[in-house]
């Protein structure tokens, strides 16, 4: 492997890297803010013909009201049997941060559903904020909470926000895991649900389910939080244009890797995406090695009888070219003293055409020279 040769591939790898990286931070920032406020209020209408794709057709799903939010909590509670005490408590939390704009729906939903059920404490105390301690897995979810004999609306508020918070920490294989399943219809807030779904999707580089996301999210473009619908429209751009096996393929699977790793994961799928790294690059690599050894002049087209190093065919035989058979002029002028060289200037040309042609090719010039000087030969 030729140094300039794995300098060019890595240097162009950083490139597309650091390209790529900038619009991750935008979708960090994106999953990782909590708070509703301004930066969430629905995006402005787009002009049908500035963006026709996302009103194409009508949308498949509703972004359900803060009415139907309630009703859709009071009905489980009615049916959950749980002591009056702890429904009453989960009320009045949504009574108080429910209709609150600085508040996000679906942490008030989850911490309503965690007053009235004290099973999901726990799943709350596995995602700590301190540095240093190990997020939470796919693993760590309770089994309850994949029963089906647990209530439908209570299942799908825990999954939804335990597979936020799994992004956020970028734990993006466990979080699609757990967000795997849901439906936007099922839950209370599935704008969400399609965004994080994607940036996990758009993480671990599977281009066609992550852009069938983005396009379901962008069927409501003008109701989606801002920073929802600016980042789908770079994440779909970008999945679109993204090409396996290029530069840029291989430098966000380094950076999957990167990740991994920082997470203590080395495990069977860790190390198959690094060999899959190695025989991408081992391609790319000999692929740029070729092109440079054409461009260099190192091989010449079958049959034309050069072998692209500048010296003419070893063996006499009918050479392969495609061209009229014509070639410029020069003055060499009259011809006059070709065959009366001095001797010893004679043999230092017959030694430079021995070095530089076969051997026959010196002695059939040195004919000619004989036949010239003789007055023989025709120029």
């Amino acid at each position: 492997m030729k140094a300039s040769t794995w300098n060019a591939a890595i240097t162009a790898a950083s490139a597309a890297r650091a390209s790529w990286l900038g619009v991750q931070a935008l979708v960090m920032i994106a999953v990782g803010s909590a708070a509703v406020g301004a930066d969430d209020t629905p995006a402005p209408p787009v002009p049908a013909a500035a963006d026709g794709a996302d009103l194409a057709k009508p949308p498949t799903w509703k972004i359900p009201s803060r009415e139907d939010v309630e009703q859709s909590l009071q009905a489980w509670l009615e049916r959950s049997g749980l002591p009056p005490e702890r429904r009453q408590a989960a009320l009045a939390l949504w009574g108080e941060r429910g209709a609150d704009p600085a508040f996000d729906r679906l942490d008030v939903v989850m911490g309503a559903v965690a007053e009235a059920d004290p099973r999901c404490l726990p799943v709350l105390a596995v995602v700590p904020a301190t540095p240093g301690v190990p997020p939470v897995t796919a693993a760590a979810l309770p089994a309850w909470v994949a029963d089906e004999a647990t209530d439908a609306f209570e299942r799908g508020v825990v999954r939804l926000w335990l597979g936020r918070e799994l992004v956020r920490q970028e734990r993006f294989d466990d979080g699609l895991v757990v967000l795997a399943g849901l439906e936007p219809e099922a839950v209370v807030d599935p704008a969400s649900l399609l965004f994080h779904t994607a940036a996990c999707q758009h993480w671990l580089l599977r281009a066609d389910d992550c852009i069938a996301s983005l396009e379901r999210l962008l069927e409501r473009s003008s109701e989606i939080p801002v920073r929802y619908e600016r980042v789908a429209r770079l994440l779909r751009a970008d999945m679109t244009g993204l090409e396996e096996e290029s530069l840029d393929h291989i430098a966000r699977r380094m950076r999957d890797i990167t990740r991994r790793l920082g997470q203590g994961r080395a495990g069977p799928v860790t190390r198959q995406v690094q060999d899959g790294v190695i025989e991408s690059l081992d391609k790319l690599i000999a692929a740029i090695e070729e092109k440079q050894n054409q461009q260099s002049g190192g091989g010449g087209a079958p049959g034309s009888g050069n072998s692209g190093n500048g010296k003419p065919m070893d063996d006499s035989r009918i050479a392969g070219g495609q061209g009229a058979g014509e070639v410029t002029r020069r003055d060499l002028g009259d011809g006059e003293g070709w065959g009366n060289l001095p001797p010893h200037e004679r043999e230092q040309a017959l030694q430079q055409i021995g070095r530089e042609f076969p051997a026959h090719y010196r002695e059939a010039i040195e004919q000619y020279f004989k036949r010239l000087a003789a007055g023989e030969a025709t120029p």
